[in-house]
């Protein structure tokens, strides 16, 4: 599956407080696809009995042809495949391209927030001047699916859960997470998850950000460093904003490029 987990990361971990758990249960906290069925299937284990009952209610109405389309995709992963087998629910014989096509919405959603899908200037604006009002239960909703304005705001909420359930979102781009790379005010969690994810760092974009920025840890700009070009490399060799342990390392590496061309 395309894109990060972090959100489910974090329910896993289980670092999600009741009323959260309790939203994702009822559908209404409403990710990608599969974070919202891996989620749901997850908190049919939830040591609070009201959650479990909730979660196996909202499964229930998810209408079986839309699980069947969503376990043909070839990249579902067999244990969920096999969870739904269980229930005796398979995958079409034939994926159906039309539902791939459509993206990664989720298959239900008890609480749509139609105002954060209007994309009219007016609409952004006004999305980011609510935040301030907002409950937790309100940010964490507009982290998924308000506007680019909003999610560069929720990205430096210190709530855990709010800055994750931005790098979740199945609207964020590419630009954006560069962005949140090169900012200094968001948490080391955030760098982190940007970091651990394979397809964010296909872009040079995002790992020469990370290698600059001096909130990334340590050992991730150390590993990253050795991606750079020259041209970069001799520019992080003499920069005052990053670690000197990371300075110095750089410095040594163009040392040892221009010993190896002469």
């Amino acid at each position: 599956m395309a894109g990060p987990t972090p959100l489910l990361d974090l329910f896993k971990r289980g670092e999600v407080d009741r009323d959260v758990r309790m939203q994702a249960a009822a559908g209404a906290l409403a990710p990608r696809a599969h974070e919202q069925l891996a989620i749901l299937v997850l908190l049919l284990e939830d040591r609070d009995p009201e959650i479990r009952l909730t979660a196996d209610e909202t499964l229930g109405k998810i209408p079986e042809s839309s699980l069947r389309a969503f376990l043909a995709r070839s990249d579902v992963p067999v244990d969920l495949r096999e969870f739904f087998a269980d229930r005796g629910i398979f995958p079409d014989e034939m994926p159906q391209i039309e539902f791939e096509a459509e993206g990664d919405e989720p298959l239900i959603d008890t609480d749509p927030v139609g105002a954060f899908d209007d994309d009219s200037e007016e609409a952004r604006q006004s999305g980011v001047q609510a935040l301030v009002t907002m409950t937790f239960p309100q940010r964490l909703k507009a982290a998924m699916k308000g506007s680019r304005e909003v999610r560069a705001v929720l990205i430096r909420d210190p709530n855990k859960l709010i800055a994750s359930s931005v790098l979740s979102s199945p609207k964020v781009s590419l630009p954006e997470v560069e962005s949140f790379a090169r900012m200094q005010n968001v948490s080391e969690d955030v760098l982190r998850i940007i970091a651990a994810n394979r397809g964010w760092l296909k872009s040079y974009g995002i790992v020469l950000a990370l290698t600059k920025n001096p909130k990334t840890p340590l050992s991730m700009s150390m590993n990253l460093m050795a991606r750079l070009t020259s041209k970069d490399l001799q520019k992080l060799a003499v920069d005052r904003n990053v670690p000197e342990a990371l300075r110095i390392s750089a410095r040594k590496k163009v040392v040892q490029s221009s010993s190896g061309k002469s």
